[in-house]
């Protein structure tokens, strides 16, 4: 093992394997639509119409089927949201739910920013985004972590939760990129570096809330009160654009996020159809779908009894965001979540850096079969991805 441990610590190694899963996962879904960089966005026609004046000409747009109307996948959002920015003006995306996808406006800012450059420069910048900040959180991560702590940055480096949403370019990697960067410069007193960055990180995801709440916890339970007030100050700019929506959009409501939050209703529905389905089904490829995101219940499950082992003082931080994490996902209904292997499998996004930083705080901390888990997903979504994963029907934007 320490053989093992010695070839993985060497930089190369490491960085050849994050090139070599990233270009595998790349190539293999370009290849599915004659090798077109806009088919990871995955622009839906109902949704291309809608907005056709920020389409980018040649760009792949699903036609969906009957039921969802060629919808697409959230990845587009993104897009036509930084589309606004890139273009100065405010005529925002028509056809999405302002209260759900306005808010999260961090990722379209930083793909707004290379966006000046025109609509092809806008779909490279989600791809250089997601990509550039992960690495450099990857490589703060390491800077925090202790000497021989180092080497479960990997885990993190071959995340599947964070490969799988580059592979639908969403926001939950640059959410969770931003907000180790903002723990880096949190821990260097590096103010206000943190505040823009933490700020960031909630503009583009809500939960990167799950570790800058338990720092602001922690620093009053330890009555630092600067420290405290560090923290809260990163609410601000936040609820300034959440003024500008209730402003700009009469249907916004902040409270839209808890029509989503149903207890254990989305485990519950999802055991229940896997109890119905498996004995009963004669469609194999369904019941294999189905059972793709049986490994995320066991996680979940995992997880959740790892947070009690090890000096449970310790890291208190790290474990209140882990809870907050896989509460998340044990209240995501079934419906929109539990329903569908990609919306599910992001929750877990954060976990894992959660869980290296309470390694790193707390070595009896019984991890191992977290990440042994999370490695299993990570080649399951690459056959996935590479052997059963089939084009959608598209057509080809201005063609």
């Amino acid at each position: 093992m320490s053989k093992i441990i010695s070839i993985l610590e060497k930089s190369y190694i490491r960085y050849s394997l994050f090139a070599l899963v990233y270009i595998v996962v790349t190539t293999s879904l370009w290849k599915k639509y004659n090798y077109n960089p806009t088919s990871m966005i995955n622009f839906g026609m109902e949704f291309a119409i809608q907005n056709k004046e920020k389409m980018p000409d040649g760009a792949v747009v699903i036609m969906g089927s009957k039921d969802d109307l060629g919808a697409g996948y959230d990845g587009q959002i993104f897009y036509f949201y930084s589309r606004t920015i890139s273009e100065l003006n405010m005529n925002w995306p028509k056809g999405f739910d302002e209260s759900y996808r306005a808010p999260r406006i961090g990722y379209p800012l930083l793909v707004g920013i290379i966006g000046f450059l025109g609509k092809t420069a806008s779909v490279y910048g989600m791809y250089f985004v997601n990509l550039s900040l992960f690495l450099l959180s990857y490589i703060l991560l390491r800077r925090i972590l202790d000497e021989d702590k180092k080497i479960f940055s990997l885990f993190y480096l071959l995340s599947p939760f964070s490969l799988g949403s580059y592979a639908v370019l969403v926001s939950d990697s640059v959410m969770v990129s931003l907000v180790i960067i903002a723990y880096y410069f949190y821990l260097e007193e590096e103010n206000l570096y943190f505040v823009l960055v933490a700020s960031l990180a909630i503009l583009c995801k809500e939960p990167a809330l799950f570790l800058f709440f338990p720092l602001g916890v922690k620093a009053i339970l330890e009555k630092r009160v600067p420290k405290a007030i560090l923290i809260v100050s990163v609410l601000a700019i936040p609820i300034m654009w959440h003024l500008y929506l209730k402003v700009t959009f009469p249907n916004w409501r902040a409270t839209r996020l808890t029509d989503f939050i149903l207890p254990l209703e989305g485990i519950i529905t999802y055991s229940k159809s896997i109890l119905t389905s498996v004995g009963t089904t004669t469609d194999y490829k369904e019941l294999a779908r189905l059972l793709s995101r049986f490994p995320l219940l066991v996680l979940l499950v995992t997880g959740t009894a790892i947070l009690f082992t090890g000096n449970i003082k310790r890291g208190i931080e790290f474990r209140l965001g882990i809870a907050l994490v896989f509460f998340m996902v044990s209240t995501a209904s079934f419906y929109h979540f539990w329903s569908v292997y990609e919306n599910v499998s992001r929750m877990f996004t954060l976990s894992i850096p959660l869980f290296i930083l309470l390694k790193n705080e707390e070595e009896d901390t019984k991890t191992g079969s977290y990440f042994f888990l999370t490695f299993i997903i990570l080649i399951l979504f690459l056959v996935k991805v590479i052997a059963i994963q089939k084009a959608q029907g598209y057509t080809i934007w201005g063609m």
